[in-house]
């Protein structure tokens, strides 16, 4: 072999024995990359668009007028439909109404008939201001009991009891959030199960009215959030060694004035407002509606009442603009429901800007740096010593092989 095809066989080995360095040098310069696609909707494109989404048919009623609320929703709980909505992906604070996914986690892991004692850490740490039942250290009660104390009086105390009967309140939050998931709940951010107010702590329109759909499918959650009254164990009496009890009323006000409500939950706390989540059925049809953050408490009711007459009225006179996603399968792929998939909240998804809502960070995408200069540069060089050893192996065909 020549001495010139020497030096370029050590030129063409040498630098495919370093290619795979070159590709993968750490700070070389990016190639330019497309963008990759905004991640996708979950319940559909519409709804992560901002203001109202209605798309009326002929003789469709028109939506009600002067709605206060941030984020608003109204769905089929059935079909998950989407008739109508408001910023449904919107990012506030959720208060108690958080508590039903705490319900939708808990609930199903305790007959009802189970009697529990209470210890004294169980009712600690309670935020200031927490509502409460009444649950008193050293006395015990049963499970069903301590739901009626979650649902109806939204009592933080019966929750952190719960809480710790599932493992802790630690536990209870990662499990929390994992229903979330599965749920494809992708707005909700779990930092307390009672809901009381947590930076960081967030959720949406949209995702509640996931957890209450879920929620209603067991008749347990059906039966406690459509409880108007109910008697809850008290003290003993030091006198007579007797334990009295106490009467206790469901907190929202719909329950029993709105025609066909079947619950669902309200709440309040000073930083998030009024929120509610309401259910209600009339003539086989069941809608759900679900109202953040409007001008004032009462409102909260009102605009709710009102979207739900809207609903009713306008149901087959509207088309869907969206779709209550179903619970992912044990996999945890998206089963293909029309509507949506699973993804991270829209683009336009912003979180609350009121204090002591925090948002909490995305996750940035990976980066990715291509090929970067130092790979470019070795493919340019393999490619060229190829084509050019190529050309010296056909010359050295006459003899023996240069290689």
């Amino acid at each position: 072999m020549s001495t010139r095809r020497q030096k370029f066989a050590h030129l063409f080995v040498t630098t495919a024995a370093v290619l795979p360095a070159l590709l993968a040098a750490p700070g070389a310069v990016a190639a330019p990359q497309e963008p990759p696609p905004a991640a996708s909707v979950v319940g559909g494109e519409r709804l992560g668009r901002s203001g109202v989404q209605v798309s009326p048919l002929a003789g469709a009623p028109a939506l009600p007028r002067d709605l206060t609320g941030e984020s608003w929703i109204v769905s089929d709980a059935t079909s998950g439909d989407v008739l109508a909505a408001s910023n449904p992906h919107l990012r506030l604070a959720p208060a108690s109404t958080l508590k039903i996914l705490f319900a939708d986690t808990v609930l199903p892991k305790f007959d009802r008939s189970t009697v529990h004692k209470v210890a004294d850490e169980e009712i600690l740490g309670l935020g200031e201001g927490s509502s409460l039942v009444g649950i008193k250290e050293n006395l015990e009660y049963r499970v069903e009991d301590l739901w009626r104390g979650v649902f109806l009086s939204s009592g933080n105390d019966a929750v952190h009891v719960l809480a710790h009967m599932n493992g802790g309140v630690e536990q209870t939050v990662v499990e929390m959030q994992s229903r979330a998931d599965a749920l494809q709940a992708r707005d909700t951010r779990v930092i307390s199960p009672d809901g009381y107010d947590m930076d960081g702590q967030l959720s949406s329109a949209y995702d509640l009215s996931l957890f209450a759909r879920a929620g209603l499918r067991n008749p347990d959650f059906r039966m406690y959030c459509a409880t108007r009254q109910a008697m809850f164990p008290g003290a003993v009496d030091k006198n007579t060694g007797q334990r009295g009890s106490f009467g206790i009323a469901n907190t929202d006000r719909l329950l029993g004035k709105y025609p066909g409500l079947i619950g669902v939950k309200n709440g309040f706390t000073t930083n998030a407002g009024s929120t509610f989540v309401g259910a209600a059925e009339r003539n086989g049809r069941t809608l759900l509606v679900t109202v953040m953050h409007p001008d004032s408490y009462q409102k909260v009711y009102d605009e709710t009442a009102a979207l739900l007459d809207w609903g009713f009225a306008a149901a087959g006179k509207v088309q869907p603009v969206g779709k209550l996603v179903d619970e992912l399968p044990p996999d945890g792929e998206p089963s293909g429901q029309a509507g949506g998939t699973a993804g991270a909240p829209p683009p336009d998804s912003t979180p609350a800007t009121r204090p002591g809502t925090t948002p909490t960070a995305t996750p940035a995408a990976a980066e990715d740096d291509g090929l970067g200069l130092g790979g470019w540069l070795a493919v340019v060089l393999v490619t060229a010593a190829a084509g050019y050893g190529v050309l010296v192996l056909r010359r050295g065909r006459r003899g023996a092989a240069s290689w």
